[in-house]
C-alpha cells in the first residue's frame, strides 16, 4: 500500500489530502487546510505552515507527493504568498525524502475528469466517487489536493521516477 499526499499549496489556507492506493484502487485517509492567520507576518505564517505539514506528515508518513503547481497570475502580488508556501512545502517534502511532483491545474483536472478544461464541481463529483466519499469534500482547497494526490498517481510515477533519478 502507498500513502500520497496531495499539496494545493497558499498562505492564508494550504489544502491537503492523502490517499491509501493497493492495487489502483483509493482510499480515502484524511483532507482538510492548514490556516494562517492574516495578520501576522509572512514568516511567522510560513513557518506554522511548516510545523503543522510536518506533524502531518509524522502522523501519516506518505512515500510520494504530487503538488499543485502555480499556474500563470496577473495578480504578481497574489501570486507571491503562493509561491513562498509552495516554496516551504517543497522544502519539508525534500527534507523528509518524500518524492514529490508538480502539476498544473489543468493536468490534474484531465487527470480526473479527462478534460483539461473541466469545472471545478466535475472535479470535486469525480473525486468524491474515486474516494467512494459520501459528499463532496471540502473545502474547496482540500478538494483540489485529493485531486493532485489522484493525479500523481495516475501519472503512472514517471514524474515521481524522474524526480527520484535527477535527485541521485
Amino acid at each position: 500500500m502507498r500513502i500520497i499526499l496531495g499539496i494545493d499549496p497558499g498562505l492564508a489556507q494550504t489544502g491537503y489530502g492523502l490517499i491509501a492506493v493497493q492495487r489502483n484502487r483509493f482510499r480515502h485517509l484524511s483532507h482538510g487546510v492548514i490556516s494562517t492567520a492574516a495578520g501576522e507576518s509572512a514568516g511567522w505564517r510560513l513557518h506554522q505552515l511548516y510545523q503543522q505539514l510536518g506533524e502531518l506528515l509524522d502522523r501519516f508518513q506518505p512515500s510520494q507527493a504530487g503538488v499543485e503547481s502555480l499556474y500563470f497570475a496577473r495578480n504578481v502580488s497574489s501570486a507571491i504568498p503562493v509561491a513562498q508556501a509552495r516554496g516551504v512545502v517543497l522544502l519539508l517534502l525534500q527534507q523528509r525524502g518524500i518524492t514529490a511532483a508538480e502539476y498544473p491545474p489543468q493536468a490534474i483536472k484531465q487527470a480526473i475528469v479527462g478534460q483539461g478544461r473541466a469545472e471545478k464541481h466535475q472535479v470535486q463529483d469525480l473525486v468524491r466517487v474515486l474516494l467512494g466519499m459520501s459528499e463532496i469534500p471540502r473545502p474547496d482547497h482540500a478538494a483540489d489536493a485529493l485531486a493532485a494526490a489522484i493525479c500523481h498517481h495516475n501519472s503512472g510515477d514517471v514524474a515521481a521516477r524522474v524526480a527520484a533519478a535527477l535527485d541521485r
